[in-house]
């Protein structure tokens, strides 16, 4: 060999082990960056949505449902975000905050979607219904909803660890109530690689309506979630027989799983109990045949593995048990929700000619006509075409009768008695966890209800190597109750405001655990909203302040006058009201803030006092207040001019005010007896002292006196002592008069007796239940002066003046007459 061969030799050598040496120090370095992000602690991001305030019919359980799975998520280290009542903007906006989010967590990251609501199929897709959604035609549905399978394919190509998507919206819906209805339930589908898809009531049926406070599917998934050491698909297959459990077999649950990375929601600890259930945890209880189970766990074996050869299996085992027609209820709607599958895949005229032959009266009837007519195809196939053969069989006659159903329910009586609880294959929920107590209602815009938190059990430990988000209460006390930022530690308040936090936290995550607690608000209890959401409710909140303004006037101005009156009130506070006491009977309340000439006044409340006769003639009552009844001249009190004289209290009112002479034969008028407020004024003469002889005095005519008002019929004149036998009189019949100014008061007050000292004796009318006069003997003469008091103007009224007799002379009683017999 020549040297330069040789020597070219050599350097192919030298060149071939340093490209190997590069290619190993490449593979090292990729080696060590797997093992650095195999070891970098695993993130948790959630969407949690629940929409109740329907405008087509609101749903009672799906907002607390929401609030109680983004609670449970938040205890698993999730960083959640969530809203409640979203319309069709806010929904989608939501979504793509969220998926912006997922994109930036990096590729350790494990995504769950949670939506609960009303949910729709439309030709083999699955929506979600916003609360705003008008849905009349089943045209309407890709544009008033969303399509979850967009939404879930954007997740699926995000490289992160795997998502988890549950659609709690299996429900019969309101809308779309024509002759062209849409399939009941959600549709069959696929889930992506290294994703989980769930519903809450398997493809083609729906769930029964719950009243709350919250519904099975959620109840039973929260509880499973929790429980420690559980495999993703061991999660959902125990919701699964809780489902039924809780709802005697109404609710079938149903799942899809493509997801292959190693997950679980919380960690099972050292101390944790044996299993209740043994039979469950062993892992040939998947393998072993349907029939070598007997009836009852035969049945819960089939609704554990939830196929078709499971529960094809068990109809061959025990085709006449109890549970037969159940499980053929099962399979029909299920073949038929793979039939229906593989015709939308196959998406051509034959594919749907296919299905119409299999279902002629089946839920995806109008589906596949509408998709005929895309296809300007004929309904009827020609005579000769290629049939698909499905991978299921056709079904066979006893299933024909489930499938022709509107709306598939499990709870129908025609399905056998619910079945017994899987003591088996489930151990029963912990105690704490039966019965739930419902949330406070949100009063934010948009923001989920926060319900009371139920420790974990103690063997539960949190999961390791997760990066849970900062200030996650739940997460570092799982073991504790969490009210208002304060935990409570098997039932003992910790003083300092935070309890111990969850086993395995560094020291760090137990500092900061104790510094949220100790001064981090509500605010950190609650799920927090997508930022497009967030910014939505603060523009409405500064919108519409209404939730603000309407507390005010219950906490503030409504309490107000209780404590201190207003507009300075309190000077005229009366005697016994507000705590204030009783004056002696015959006393004054004496006032010296108030002004003389509001104390000379009568109460505003009864301005027509004094001209109505029933309420003058009334006797004094002991402690009654004497100057509601002051007369003109008294403390400084004007007098009125000449001719206007008032009625004065302790007179007699018989004597004062002249009744007119009924007619023969004609009934009093009780309308015309009542006292009128728009009487005239008059002059009233004191009482004439008594004769003691009876010999009559000289007649002498009374003039009526002339007013400034316009002229009134003068009421007849009326014997001043009426015989007792004599019937009472009704009152006189007053025409309406125009309002007239009152007249002024003379400038100098004539001098007042002291008639307010000593009470006047009153007239015997004291229980009178009408203003007409009764026979009474002769009251007590008592000299008088004349007083006048003005009275206010009369109303004008409406009715026409009554016809009024001519005023006759008096014939007796008068000066210089005979006295009245």
């Amino acid at each position: 060999m020549s040297p330069l061969l040789s020597m070219m030799g050599s350097l192919f050598r030298k060149t071939i082990r340093a490209f190997f040496a590069m290619m190993l120090v490449l593979a090292g370095i990729a080696v060590a960056s797997a093992a650095q992000a195999q070891g970098s602690p695993e993130k948790r991001i959630a969407l949690v949505v629940g929409n109740a305030a329907y405008q087509a019919g609101a749903l009672p359980t799906t907002a607390n449902d929401a609030g109680l799975i983004a609670q449970t998520l938040q205890a698993a280290g999730f960083d959640v975000i969530g809203a409640r009542d979203l319309d069709q903007n806010g929904l989608r906006d939501a979504m793509r905050d969220f998926l912006t989010k997922a994109n930036a967590s990096g590729p350790n990251t494990v995504v769950f979607v949670y939506l609960a609501g009303y949910g729709v199929q439309y030709q083999g897709d699955n929506y979600f219904v916003p609360v705003d959604a008008q849905i009349a035609n089943a045209t309407d549905v890709p544009v008033q909803a969303l399509r979850t399978s967009d939404f879930t394919k954007s997740l699926a190509a995000i490289n992160n660890r795997g998502s988890i998507v549950v659609l709690d919206a299996a429900r019969a819906n309101p809308f779309v109530q024509s002759n062209q209805p849409l399939a009941g339930g959600l549709a069959l589908v696929d889930p992506d690689a290294n994703q989980l898809i769930a519903f809450n009531a398997a493809p083609g049926t729906v769930a029964p309506q719950e009243a709350g406070p919250y519904g099975s599917y959620a109840h039973a998934l929260a509880e499973m979630i929790r429980v420690g050491g559980l495999s993703l698909g061991d999660v959902f297959d125990r919701t699964r027989l809780r489902v039924s459990d809780l709802t005697k077999g109404a609710q079938i649950s149903w799942d899809a799983s493509k997801f292959n990375n190693d997950f679980t929601f919380f960690d099972r600890g050292p101390n944790a109990p044996a299993a209740q259930v043994s039979s469950y945890d062993n892992a040939a209880i998947r393998t072993k045949a349907i029939r070598d189970f007997n009836e009852r766990d035969a049945y819960f074996a089939a609704l554990d593995r939830d196929t078709m050869q499971g529960y094809e299996d068990f109809l061959a085992a025990y085709p006449h048990d109890a549970m037969a027609r159940r499980v053929r209820a099962i399979i029909a709607a299920r073949r038929e929700a793979i039939t229906w599958r593989e015709t939308w895949n196959a998406d051509t005229p034959e594919a749907y000619w296919s299905y119409l032959r299999r279902y002629p009266r089946g839920p995806h009837v109008w589906d596949a006509r509408r998709r005929l007519e895309h296809f300007e195809a004929a309904l009827e196939p020609p005579p000769s075409f290629a049939v698909i053969e499905y991978d299921v069989p056709p079904p066979p006659p006893p299933e024909i009768v489930y499938i022709d159903r509107p709306l598939l329910f499990f709870d129908d009586t025609d399905f056998g008695y619910p079945p017994p609880p899987p003591v088996v294959f489930l151990a029963p929920p912990p105690s704490d966890f039966v019965v739930l107590e419902p949330p406070e209602p949100s009063v934010d815009l948009y923001v989920l209800p926060a319900p009371v938190f139920v420790p974990v059990p103690d063997w539960v430990d949190p999961p390791r190597d997760v990066a849970p988000p900062e200030n996650n209460i739940y997460f570092n006390n799982i073991h504790n109750t969490v009210v208002n930022n304060t935990t409570v530690n098997n039932t003992t308040v910790n003083q300092n405001g935070a309890a111990p936090a969850a086993p395995g936290l560094t020291t760090g995550q137990k500092l900061g655990a104790a510094a949220v607690i100790a001064g981090a608000g509500a605010a950190a209890m609650h799920v927090a909203l997508p930022p497009s959401v967030q910014k939505k409710a603060a523009v409405l909140q500064k919108q519409n302040p209404a939730p603000a303004a309407k507390a005010a006037p219950a906490t503030g101005p409504a309490a107000a006058p209780a404590v201190q009156p207003q507009g300075g009130n309190a000077a005229h506070a009366l005697p016994g009201a507000s705590g204030q006491p009783l004056l002696p009977a015959g006393k004054l309340p004496t006032n010296q803030a108030a002004p003389q000439a509001k104390q000379a006044q009568p109460p505003q409340a009864a301005p027509n006092a004094v001209q109505k006769p029933a309420v003058a003639a009334q006797p004094a009552q002991p402690g009654a207040n004497p100057a509601a009844h002051a007369l003109p001249g008294s403390k400084g009190r004007p007098l009125p001019p000449a001719g206007n004289t008032p009625a004065v209290k302790g007179q007699n009112q018989i004597a004062k005010t002249p009744a007119p002479q009924a007619a023969p034969g004609v009934q009093p008028n009780a309308a015309a007896a009542a006292p009128k407020p728009n009487v005239r004024n008059q002059t009233v003469k004191p009482a004439t002292p008594p004769v003691v002889a009876k010999v009559p005095p000289k007649p002498k005519a009374v003039q009526p006196q002339v007013s400034s008002q316009p002229p009134v019929a003068a009421a007849p004149p009326r014997h001043v002592n009426p015989p007792p036998a004599a019937q009472p009189k009704p009152a006189p019949r007053v025409a309406a008069q125009p309002k007239a100014p009152a007249p002024k008061p003379q400038a100098q007050p004539r001098p007042q007796p002291q008639i307010q000292a000593q009470p006047r004796p009153q007239p015997r009318i004291q229980a009178q239940p009408r203003p007409q006069p009764q026979a009474q003997p002769k009251p007590q003469p008592q000299p008088q002066p004349k007083v006048m008091q003005q009275r206010p103007p009369p109303a004008p009224q409406k009715a026409p003046p009554a016809p009024q007799k001519p005023p006759e002379k008096k014939k007796c009683g008068a000066p210089g007459l005979p006295a009245c017999q």
